[in-house]
């Protein structure tokens, strides 16, 4: 494919085939069209915009060099998405110690979505987990944000599972305390 005929309206098909090829227009195009829906998902993860600019251009960075992996099986901005994670993930483990272990089992797993996310727009919740810690940032956009499990985040993290209980606690309470600034958490 001659390099002038990407444009903004060319197939997803046809801007991989182009990156694989390694077409800097194609690459360029790819990145445009995905780049705010990917941006959302890094910024679920990091603590403002620059940082999850930087962790997207790492994820590109992957996606431009795995794109013959994909397979063209389920959505291929879902195959991003879970690039796009994993990345940020791999971000915040060089920049935290998720090395604790406490155990939390105790602590329940409590109905976030429910109690949070049913009084606030989207976009202001994103802005309150973004004031998160990052390892409870984290933890709680995995388990509410993404549907993954405690044992599953306890696996990607490399925590115990009882930790990840106690970051999603923790989120659901501070959460709490900045939509009702007078809420207690019970005891």
């Amino acid at each position: 494919m001659c390099r002038m005929q990407y444009h903004e309206h060319s197939t997803d098909e046809a801007l991989r085939e182009g990156c694989i090829q390694q077409h800097r227009l194609a690459q360029e195009y790819l990145y445009r069209r995905y780049f705010g829906r990917l941006l959302g998902i890094a910024m679920r993860y990091t603590g403002n915009r620059d940082e999850a600019v930087d962790v997207l251009n790492q994820a590109f960075l992957k996606i431009f060099n795995s794109l013959r992996q994909y397979e063209d099986k389920g959505a291929f901005q879902g195959w991003m998405a879970k690039i796009v994670v994993h990345t940020a993930i791999d971000h915040l483990r060089r920049q935290i110690s998720y090395k604790k272990t406490v155990d939390f089992s105790m602590v329940a797993d409590q109905p976030v979505e429910a109690e949070v996310s049913s009084s606030l727009a989207a976009e202001d919740l994103f802005r309150l987990v973004q004031k998160l810690p990052p390892a409870t940032r984290t933890v709680f956009s995995l388990y509410v944000l993404d549907g993954y499990k405690h044992r599953e985040i306890a696996d990607i993290l490399g925590i115990d599972e009882g930790t990840s209980k106690w970051h999603l606690s923790i989120a659901r309470q501070e959460l709490q305390k900045m939509i009702h600034p007078s809420y207690e958490p019970s005891r």
